[in-house]
């Protein structure tokens, strides 16, 4: 039987949390620290690591925290193993289909969309996801209920860089971010292609944080 089944059970016997929330900062304890996270997801459209993105991750050793959706593990599957095996860099869960709406889902198919897809990074990397992000940033009190029900925390973000919006020029997401990052703040990107202008800006971004003071941690360092 799948693992997601057996997660299955025990959810809908469970009952519903009553202090549910979704984390968007860390508590950076005086330290000048961010966490950068990306989504690396696919919908209808063939995705795939982004090479100027991880490259300049892995060249650098910069910490990190990808939130991976079951198809593009199932497309990356080399390259995510790969991944997972450089100590600085965290996979985590991002759904199976990347649904914009699992708001709308009934819980056994919120549970099914995030026990397979931990089946399926399990089977790949070895590594066992505990934190969770909803696709596009949409739930409601029941969903969110159901996902912490089965042991895992909800983690979005600070707020939007904005790269995944092709009118935005790099400019202007370095200078927003630069702007509104402070200590504890969650960091989101993509990794997926998606992340039209990310390989320009996020290396300035990164060094003029670095200028600031600041240092990068994965997401299960501080939380």
């Amino acid at each position: 039987m799948p693992k997601f089944l057996h997660l299955l059970s025990a959810v809908l016997i469970c009952t519903a949390i009553a202090d549910a929330k979704i984390t968007t900062s860390f508590d950076p304890k005086g330290k000048k620290e961010v966490a950068l996270t990306f989504d690396a997801c696919e919908t209808k459209t063939p995705s795939h690591f982004d090479p100027v993105i991880l490259d300049y991750l892995i060249k650098n050793k910069i910490p990190a925290t990808f939130f991976v959706s079951a198809k593009f593990a199932l497309r990356n599957p080399k390259r995510l193993a790969e991944v997972s095996r450089y100590p600085f860099l965290e996979i985590e869960n991002h759904s199976y289909h990347h649904d914009i709406h699992m708001e709308r889902m009934p819980k056994d198919k919120v549970i099914e969309e995030i026990g397979s897809t931990q089946d399926i990074i399990e089977k790949t990397t070895g590594v066992k996801t505990k934190y969770f992000r909803f696709p596009a940033g949409n739930y409601d009190k029941k969903t969110l209920d159901t996902v912490e029900g089965m042991g895992y925390k909800v983690v979005h973000w600070s707020f939007a860089s904005g790269d995944p919006d092709k009118n935005l020029q790099a400019e202007r997401i370095i200078k927003w971010v630069l702007k509104a990052a402070k200590p504890g703040s969650i960091l989101i990107f993509h990794i997926n292609g998606r992340g039209y202008t990310t390989p320009k800006t996020l290396p300035v971004i990164v060094e003029n944080l670095k200028k600031r003071g600041f240092s990068f941690v994965r997401l299960d360092e501080v939380l």
